[in-house]
């Protein structure tokens, strides 16, 4: 990344090693745009589970082994509020995951480190409700795996549970109250994405706006009432967010024309003679096609 043939670079990939390219990128001057680690939270409230509790848990099955979980939108950290629906909910999730037939992951590497993370993540005391990330006959893969944790726990030790399991596994985190909910988002890392799943007919309103109030600014997308593994190719799409989900929250790597600027660096010429300047920002147009920003106003003309 610090070669000198190299303009730019863009990375996706694990914290410890885009951290390492951002460095040696800085210290050479060139811009380099890292997406990192996030566990996309989502937060299930009880209306939506009063009222569609099938399909949800169809719709988080799909999203979170789509790709065997390999995906940078993969909802990691599923957030529900303590009652007999959300137990349902969880009952059924980990009957989907069991049916489910384990993926290929991308290689050993994946493999070994989603084991690792899942044996962190029970470190720090979270129940395995399925899978265990244990190592399974097909390749490189592993059981599919959902663990739990309560609210409290989970402030007990807001950085360790946080730890990126990328993978077909995700955790829940139960809570006590809505403003335990909040207390878990406000400890949150920064995402690429957060959802909130609530009642249609507004049943879920108060507590859904005090969540996207906490949750906004620490996601990149936020979602209502769908899982965030689908990424719209369009130019209001961010697929971006806050440290660590990317090196820097004022960028995205999908949209057009937003996802160019990461490549760019910012270069003035200020005083600088005409015949030293590069040919496109000379008093002549170089070729009377381009179009230039002269005063405000776009034009092909010369100056």
């Amino acid at each position: 990344v610090s070669d000198p043939r190299i303009g730019a670079t863009g990375y996706t990939g694990s914290r410890s090693a885009g951290l390492k390219l951002k460095a040696a990128a800085d210290a050479a001057g060139k811009p380099i745009y890292v997406e990192l680690s996030s566990v996309n939270p989502v937060v299930i409230l009880p209306g939506a589970l009063d009222e569609r509790i099938d399909d949800i848990v169809g719709e988080f099955k799909i999203s979170g082994l789509m790709g065997t979980g390999q995906f940078c939108t993969n909802p990691g950290v599923v957030m529900l509020l303590a009652g007999d629906q959300t137990e349902s909910f969880i009952e059924k999730s980990v009957a989907q995951y069991v049916d489910a037939a384990p993926g290929t992951l991308l290689s050993e590497g994946v493999q070994k480190a989603l084991g690792n993370a899942v044996a962190e993540l029970k470190s720090h005391g979270a129940t395995s409700l399925v899978g265990d990330g244990a190592f399974a006959d097909n390749g490189f893969s592993c059981a599919n795996t959902l663990l739990r944790v309560s609210g409290e726990q989970f402030l007990s030790n807001p950085v360790g549970f946080q730890e990126e399991a990328f993978g077909n596994c995700s955790m829940f985190v139960v809570a006590d109250s809505v403003d335990q909910l909040t207390q878990i988002i406000d400890q949150l890392e920064g995402n690429l994405t957060g959802c909130i799943y609530s009642h249609t007919q507004g049943n879920d309103d108060e507590a859904a706006a005090q969540i996207g109030n906490h949750l906004r600014p620490k996601v990149g997308r936020l979602l209502n009432d769908k899982m965030p593994t689908g990424v719209a190719v369009s130019p209001a799409m961010n697929h971006g967010g806050p440290y660590p989900a990317t090196g820097h929250p004022g960028f995205t790597a999908v949209g057009i024309p937003g996802s160019i600027p990461r490549f760019a660096a910012l270069h003035c010429y200020d005083a600088v003679r005409a015949h030293r300047l590069p040919p496109c920002l000379q008093d002549k147009n170089p070729n009377g096609e381009m179009w230039r920003s002269i005063d405000g106003k776009w034009t092909q003309g010369d100056v």
